[in-house]
């Protein structure tokens, strides 16, 4: 099996995350007439990823109680909340598009440690991961370039994070052939992430998109976002059971 050959792989795996991240974010800058669907698409995933993927996964990794995972996604929501808001005291200059592409950029380099890690546990659950990986970096993109424009970073500096965060993969797997996190800490650090991305999604993308064109397309555009990252999550459960 490929999976049983980490070595091989993993560039591999790392190089279709990145194509899928450009390809998602080169559909949000070509399609800025719409731009208020694409942000209602990228707010619903943002909101989908974190309730539906991060936290589930935070908690199932065990080692920490569920108390402690909600303490830390609220940790993660707050902080990225003061973060912003002192972003915006400082004035206009995109400082708080430069904030959420870059929480997503690190985002993307969490989800290549998690492909690389999870061939330290086995050839499936390295299969799961990937999938549930690669089905969202689309999305990514999307997210990452939206989230961008919507802070006022512009298009110039949409383009730089878009790159920025189709090599986060790489960078992700780099780093989990050097070090081994334990399960308890990996479970707090995307709790963490499950926090940022509620915050992007509640405060930043959402609001984003009503404001351009009130209406139900937009409302409904959300809700196939999210409902886009229930189905690939439902995906890559089922080819995780026996």
């Amino acid at each position: 099996m490929a999976f049983d050959r980490p070595d091989l792989l993993l560039p591999l795996l790392g190089l279709a995350a990145a194509a899928a991240t450009l390809l998602g974010g080169a559909l949000a800058l070509r399609l800025a007439d719409r731009i208020h669907l694409i942000l209602g698409l990228s707010a619903g995933a943002v909101v989908g990823v974190a309730l539906l993927d991060l936290l589930p996964e935070a908690l199932s990794l065990g080692g920490r109680g569920p108390g402690q995972v909600m303490l830390f996604t609220a940790i993660g929501f707050m902080a990225y909340l003061t973060a912003d808001r002192a972003l915006a005291l400082t004035g206009p200059g995109g400082r708080r598009g430069h904030l959420g592409a870059g929480s997503l950029t690190l985002h993307s380099v969490m989800d290549g440690l998690a492909i690389g890690l999870s061939f330290q546990v086995s050839a499936a659950t390295a299969a799961v991961v990937t999938l549930a990986v690669l089905a969202h970096d689309l999305s990514d993109g999307v997210n990452t370039v939206n989230v961008s424009l919507a802070g006022g970073a512009g298009r110039a500096w949409a383009r730089r994070w878009l790159l920025a965060d189709a090599a986060a993969p790489l960078v992700g797997i780099a780093v989990s052939r050097l070090v081994h996190v334990p399960r308890a800490d990996f479970a707090l650090i995307l709790a963490v992430f499950a926090g940022f991305f509620l915050c992007i999604g509640a405060s930043e993308l959402i609001p984003a998109s009503h404001e351009r064109r009130p209406g139900a397309w937009t409302t409904l555009s959300t809700l196939i976002g999210c409902a886009f990252i229930w189905i690939v999550v439902r995906v890559a459960g089922a080819g995780a059971s026996p």
